[in-house]
């Protein structure tokens, strides 16, 4: 080995040493009993007059213990202890004095004017020689005794233990004061079930002192009925050498010392030690979340407007009733007028008005009722003891004559009418959405004859019935078998021609029917439980679409679908749009989710914030059929909005039609002013492209640009497109 290769080791090891010392964290503490002991005893076995116990450091000695002397450190050049540790035998020197070596040594030349050193280097558990337990006479010696330095081995090894210990006892002290001042409840148990360590925020939750819960068995914080149980599960998992606790988060109940029992939530550690196993948990006292989480269920089946239950927890209520082989009626009420009402006097009033009819509904009817509000101003009500048409007849006209006085809503007299439509089961429904359609298309045959009178559903109407079920069913199989397909209609910028995106619009490929448009089943779709599949089989079809254009260089071309109903209402709606978007790896702003004003006034409150969280999600949000709906300009001002969608009944007799362009310039400049993107839909002539422009209208969607293609034939015509637009930028250019 070359002398630098050498050097190079000799300071990579000295580096290393001192790192060890170190980790002791003993430098410069104040001197302690155990040290001073040992540094005595080491002097009276040499019947010498100083010893020390010497911690050698990078540029000095410091002296954990120094008995005989008054100095606690000294230069680590020329010392004693700095050649003691370069070897693990006891260093001896006889005479300072006479050693070339020691002789101008400040612990020679001055105080205490050594003549005589012994010393046996300190070895720590890594093998590391950390200083000397050291003995120093003021007159020359002979070498000790083999049994003597033996001996003094033996006490540096008993100063290195108490380093050690000093250590564990620094860290559980370290330890124990984390868990004390930790927010987080500390426990652990022994191999037996007993209690042995607890912080001070356990002490606090149970309400106990830590004194009186340490050493006993876990019982203590267990509540009586369930310790059998939970004594088995203890013991059975100690047995089977506990693989499963590890990790593992568990709820259970908890007792406090008053006798009160609320839920906690425990992560669990294990580990083995000296004294054989450990079980540790972090406890959470989760009876917030619990209470949380109960008034989320009971939002989840409650409509947030009315507290009236919503479709899904009427589902269940009429399923369970029928389930049971009981009959029963249901009754489907719609308000007449309300539409007026809420334009009139806006929004407030109009929900104001609904909670109203939530409450005098339920009255008008004797007995046990089950209200429910099902979107909009349509209510449900379930009569478990309406039982023949003679009954229904009954409940209907009370339901009528409910409304036959006006509501008085913030100074403002409102008259209501009502339309209903009756259903029985199980003569007219045998689970609880057959016979709530079987409401519905008694309620239809009422709006269609005027509204203002009730119907009770007739055998007539089966054949209605069934054809929508048959529908149903071979819309199930054309998911299943990848029969529905993707359509996608251009949107181009009217200021350059470039294609700004395209519309997902959905098609059924029949096997005997052929190509299907979307007018003869989506109707059936939108009131059937094929809604929620068929919707994210479109959300991830039309990524997939996105991602393959992304990939042909077009990443620039985003994608507009429509959501139904129940997708919207859906509380995992933002989630899975994330989850698509990722699954694809898009860019969220390239996606446009687009929803009627009937979708996003369903339900207010949930509506506001679905919106919002996908504007956070960084999701486009187009209000589809502008105009075309009710409450539209406290629509705009409400939710979280990037496009206005003018709808193509509006543009069919643009700009000749002067009622109609009036309408549609209206809405441009107003969509403008919001920072609203316009997309003016149905443009088939160059007249009404040059018109909207002119306008200000941003991007325009119609048969003048393209009908709905397939997937491929979309690729090409975008490809088509940003070649010309590049082609003319370049002539202009």
């Amino acid at each position: 080995m070359t002398r630098v290769a050498a050097l190079q080791t000799d300071e990579t090891v000295e580096r290393r040493r001192q790192a060890s010392l170190a980790a002791f964290e003993i430098g410069g503490t104040e001197p302690e009993d155990r040290f001073d002991d040992i540094a005595r005893l080491a002097a009276e076995l040499f019947q010498a007059p100083i010893a020390l116990v010497s911690l050698v450091e990078d540029d000095r000695q410091w002296f954990k213990a120094h008995h005989g002397v008054g100095a606690c450190q000294a230069p680590r050049a020329g010392s004693f202890c700095g050649e003691t540790i370069r070897g693990d035998e006891v260093f001896c020197v006889e005479d300072a004095r006479a050693d070339p070596r020691f002789a101008a040594s400040p612990l020679v030349t001055g105080e205490p004017f050594a003549r005589f050193y012994v010393g046996a280097p300190l070895i720590a558990s890594d093998g590391y020689r950390l200083g000397a337990l050291c003995v120093l006479d003021t007159a020359p010696r002979r070498r000790p005794s083999q049994a003597r330095r033996r001996a003094l081995s033996r006490l540096a090894a008993m100063v290195v233990r108490q380093m050690e210990l000093r250590r564990t006892e620094f860290v559980r002290s370290t330890v124990t004061e984390f868990a004390d001042a930790t927010a987080l409840t500390l426990l652990s148990l022994d191999g037996q079930g007993r209690i042995a360590f607890v912080n001070a925020a356990a002490s606090a939750l149970f309400g106990y002192g830590a004194r009186e819960m340490i050493g006993q068995p876990v019982d203590l914080i267990i509540p009586e009925r369930l310790r059998a149980a939970h004594g088995a599960g203890f013991g059975r998992a100690i047995a089977s050498n506990h693989p499963r606790l590890a990790g593992r988060t568990v709820e259970v109940t908890a007792l406090k010392r008053d006798g009160t029992e609320f839920p906690v939530e425990m992560t669990l550690s294990v580990w083995h030690g000296e004294r054989g196993i450990g079980i540790g948990a972090i406890i959470r006292d989760i009876t917030e979340r619990r209470e949380r989480d109960a008034r989320l269920l009971r939002r989840a089946s409650q409509d947030t407007l009315t507290g009236l239950l919503n479709r899904s927890a009427l589902e269940d209520e009429i399923g369970a009733w029928l389930k049971a082989g009981e009959a029963a009626g249901v009754l489907v009420a719609d308000l007449d007028g309300f539409k007026e009402i809420n334009d009139s006097l806006g929004y407030e009033v109009g929900d104001a008005l609904l909670q109203a009819v939530a409450v005098r509904l339920p009255k008008a009817l004797d007995g046990s009722v089950v209200s429910a509000r099902l979107g909009g101003d349509t209510f449900a009500l379930f009569l478990p003891q309406v039982r023949d048409a003679v009954a229904a007849g009954a409940a209907t006209a009370r339901v009528m004559e409910a409304f036959a006085l006006p509501f008085e809503i913030d100074g403002h007299v409102c008259q209501l009418g009502v339309s209903v439509g009756a259903a029985l089961a199980p003569e007219h429904g045998r689970d609880a959405e057959e016979l709530l359609a079987s409401a519905d298309f008694a309620l239809h045959r009422v709006k269609k004859a005027g509204g203002g009178m009730a119907r009770l559903f007739e055998p007539a109407m089966r054949s209605h019935s069934l054809a929508r079920r048959v529908l149903r069913d071979e819309l199930l199989g054309a998911l299943r078998n990848g029969d529905l397909r993707l359509h996608y209609q251009p949107q181009v910028s009217l200021a350059d021609g470039s294609t700004v995106g395209m519309e997902a619009l959905i098609r059924w490929q029949h096997p005997v029917r052929g190509l299907v448009l979307p007018g003869a089943f989506l109707p059936a779709v939108e009131t059937s439980t094929l809604a929620l599949p068929v919707g994210w089989w479109v959300l991830d079809e039309a990524c997939r679409q996105m991602a393959l254009w992304r990939d042909a260089g077009h990443g620039d071309v985003r994608m507009a679908i429509n959501l139904f109903p129940g997708q919207f209402r859906d509380r995992d709606l933002v989630r899975r749009i994330d989850e698509a978007l990722r699954r694809w790896s898009l860019d969220p702003a390239r996606l446009e989710i687009e929803v009627t004003e009937s979708i996003a006034l369903h339900d207010d409150d949930s509506s506001h914030l679905r919106l919002r969280q996908l504007r956070e999600l960084g999701v486009r949000v187009a209000l589809d059929d502008f105009g075309t709906g009710y409450a539209s300009l406290s629509t705009l001002q409400r939710f979280a909005l990037t496009t206005l969608k003018i709808d193509r009944s509006f543009v069919r007799d643009f700009p000749a039609n002067r009622h109609d362009a009036a309408i549609t310039r209206a809405m441009i400049h107003l969509g403008n002013d919001l920072d609203l993107e316009t997309v003016a839909e149905g443009i088939e002539t160059v007249q009404q492209e040059t018109a909207l422009r002119a306008l200000g209208c941003q991007v325009g969607q119609g048969f003048l640009y393209g009908r709905a293609m397939p997937g491929e034939a979309a690729l090409a015509w975008i490809a088509a497109q940003a070649a010309e637009c590049e082609s003319r930028r370049r002539a202009a250019g």
